[in-house]
């Protein structure tokens, strides 16, 4: 099975890494589309991580994993 996540990476107001990870982002999303979506965190100030406020973007990543499962019966 293949899966895929979107992991969007901040720098709060006292220079700390957050990252916001989603599960299944929609086939052919855009980067524009995903610095809209981070831009719009931060702009509206809705994260308080460790008494910071997320204060830029830093980067954002798809990860695709392919997982085989094995039940183990033989």
């Amino acid at each position: 099975m293949i899966r895929k996540r979107l992991a969007m990476k901040f720098k709060t107001a006292n220079g700390k890494a957050f990252t916001i990870s989603l599960d299944g982002p929609k086939d052919g999303v855009q980067e524009q589309e995903i610095k809209n979506a981070m831009d719009l965190v931060v702009s509206k100030k809705i994260f308080l991580v460790n008494n910071s406020e997320v204060a830029a973007t830093s980067e954002a990543k798809i990860i695709t994993t392919d997982e085989t499962v094995h039940d183990l019966v033989i």
